[in-house]
């Protein structure tokens, strides 16, 4: 009896956000996508400072005075006072910078209650598209630079801007061989590539280890290296 032939893939696109197309596999709630990769310091400690050039990153990326975005403030509102770190934080001095993902057991100033861009590779995704995505805070990823192969776990663990996509920790910059400085960092090459997981995690933080074994383990169940090359074939020679 002569063989089945084997059914191919289809690949679906989902969603394109400023250019880029969000794909998946029919049948699959994974998606996938491959963009730039700006740096997103936010949760850092040392992210924000009131002196210019003080902190990792420009503070004109974190609002303005009546408008603070990406600044804890006292109301908890934007049009209210930056919160500053005091003696006993882990940078006296600096501003607090929020992430979306927290751990919501510490309070609203505390700066560890945010995910920390220094020690957590994270991603960003835009805003207003969950319904799309069907991803949700604190999932995880895969994400692979295409033009050296070194691949490192994420955690969804921040919210852009609805129309910007590719946005990543500076630590999961530095883990895939990326210029991690948030001033000036990243890529705008699309040689970066995201495999997100949805429904994966829990809605918390996850400690740096544990984001790492989930999502090696999460990448091979889901088809690893050659399912990726499947997804951007124009890479393949870079990833198998």
């Amino acid at each position: 009896m002569a063989s089945m032939p084997m059914s191919i893939p289809v690949i679906r696109p989902i969603l394109t956000v400023a250019g880029t197309a969000i794909s998946i596999f029919e049948g699959s709630h994974v998606f996938f996508y491959k963009a730039g990769m700006a740096i997103d310091a936010d949760g850092a400690p040392t992210a924000y400072h009131p002196a210019h050039g003080r902190g990792l990153d420009n503070l004109a990326n974190a609002g303005h005075e009546g408008n603070w975005y990406g600044i804890v403030t006292d109301t908890g509102h934007k049009n209210g006072k930056p919160v500053v770190q005091g003696p006993n934080d882990p940078a006296p001095g600096f501003y607090v910078s929020p992430t979306a993902l927290q751990d919501k057991h510490l309070p609203r100033t505390d700066p560890r209650r945010y995910v920390d861009s220094t020690k957590i590779p994270y991603i960003s995704l835009p805003g207003h598209h969950g319904a799309v995505f069907h991803a949700s805070l604190g999932d995880l990823a895969m994400v692979i630079n295409a033009h050296n192969g070194r691949r490192c776990p994420a955690i969804y663990a921040d919210v852009g801007p609805r129309a910007k996509i590719g946005e990543g920790s500076i630590a999961l910059a530095k883990a895939i061989g990326l210029s991690d400085n948030a001033r000036h960092g990243g890529t705008s090459s699309h040689s970066i590539l995201y495999i997100i997981f949805p429904r994966s995690g829990h809605g918390t933080p996850l400690p740096a280890s544990t984001i790492n074994a989930r999502g090696v383990q999460l990448f091979e169940a889901w088809g690893g290296s050659k399912k990726t090359a499947v997804c951007f074939p124009e890479f393949a020679n870079h990833l198998m």
